[in-house]
């Protein structure tokens, strides 16, 4: 595997190329065109900028999050054809840019869902937190004003002012659609792109909606083992893939992680992993990436992945607010570099291990 870290361009992250080299065991980051819109066709000099930028520190840019999904694809209306279009441009630049991995994902409206961007825990530390309750009491307009009064001054992936400020057209617009149509369009934009991705390399690798299920009565389908099999069944090439994210498909306390990670051998294309501390079943807040701070076994996650043999990108994805940082939320320095330290722990411990098993 290689140990990354997401990185959302010097224009836009408090965190630095510059930090980022030194973290130890860290060689890579996922990064992405941060200003572009859902729909725009990415820019050849633009790409090779951003990849230069990120080479020149002594990184590697090992794949893109996200290269985002116009909501006409997911809802399926008529001048859907032109902006898969779009989209099938894009990977074409990127592959001739030498870029075989993108992370993306088939979230209507909203890319992720939390009530708290800085709830408190006992040691201090501030945390993205989710209530059930919360979202029941509240607006989706209320909680997008909520969430930027608490965004440290940053601009949030998937909650863009310039998106946001459509939030009622964006609900209407996904009025008549529901899993099963939602499915159908998922099928449809995946079958027109894979030409693209087989051409060129590209490993597609959906990311499960968060939480895992329906926010503000919006379907959400990659949420379970049953439903990314059906995804990957349903157009069954290897390009198809997905990115595992603990922290997303764990939100759903009947997801069983080490067991879906061993379903999708040769499917996984990149990893997300993260801790959980659930207060309820419907109230959980992220936590640091050892076991004992959640409710997740972290070894047993990085020894599934080990067990299926996996090579692909991995990051720690979000951690604590820690030591008086103030960063985008969930994305600051210092308790992503601790998580990275402490994956790359376990993963030592596990292939030590298993030498030792090999030989004995």
């Amino acid at each position: 595997m290689q140990m990354t870290l997401r990185w959302y361009g010097s224009q836009y992250d408090t965190v630095t190329l510059k930090q980022i080299r030194q973290i130890p065991g860290v060689t890579g980051v996922i990064s992405t065109l941060y200003g572009t819109t859902p729909g725009e066709v990415w820019k050849t000099e633009d790409i090779l900028s951003l990849k230069q930028e990120i080479e020149a520190s002594g990184l590697k840019l090992a794949g893109i999050e996200s290269v985002n999904i116009h909501d006409a694809i997911k809802v399926g209306t008529p001048d859907r054809d032109q902006y898969i279009d779009n989209y099938i441009l894009t990977l074409e630049r990127l592959g001739q840019a030498d870029v075989h991995l993108v992370c993306y994902n088939f979230m209507p409206v909203f890319d992720w869902t939390r009530t708290e961007l800085a709830r408190v825990r006992p040691d201090g530390s501030t945390v993205l937190a989710y209530n059930q309750a919360a979202v029941d009491a509240i607006h989706p307009e209320d909680l997008f004003a909520s969430l930027s009064a608490s965004s440290n001054g940053t601009v949030l992936p998937g909650w863009e002012p310039e998106r946001m400020a459509h939030i009622k057209e964006l609900f209407e617009m996904y009025q008549d659609v529901d899993e099963e149509k939602l499915f159908a369009n998922l099928k449809y934009f995946l079958e027109r792109i894979m030409p693209t991705c087989d051409k060129y390399d590209i490993n597609m690798a959906i990311h499960p909606d968060d939480p895992a299920w329906s926010v503000f009565g919006l379907p959400r389908i990659i949420t379970s083992k049953a439903n990314i099999l059906r995804m990957m069944q349903m157009v069954d090439n290897p390009h198809n893939g997905v990115t595992f994210c603990s922290g997303s498909y764990g939100t759903n306390l009947e997801n069983d992680l080490p067991d879906m990670i061993r379903s999708l051998k040769g499917r996984i294309h990149f990893a997300h992993v993260r801790n959980l501390k659930f207060n309820s079943p419907t109230d959980f807040e992220e936590a640091a990436h050892l076991s004992s701070d959640g409710s997740f076994d972290m070894y047993e996650i990085m020894l599934a992945l080990y067990d299926i043999g996996f090579t692909g990108p991995i990051r720690p994805d979000h951690g604590r607010m820690i030591w008086d940082e103030v960063a985008m939320p969930g994305y600051g320095l210092y308790d992503r570099a601790l998580g990275a330290a402490y994956l790359n722990g376990l993963w030592e411990a596990i292939e030590k291990q298993h030498r030792k098993e090999s030989a004995s």
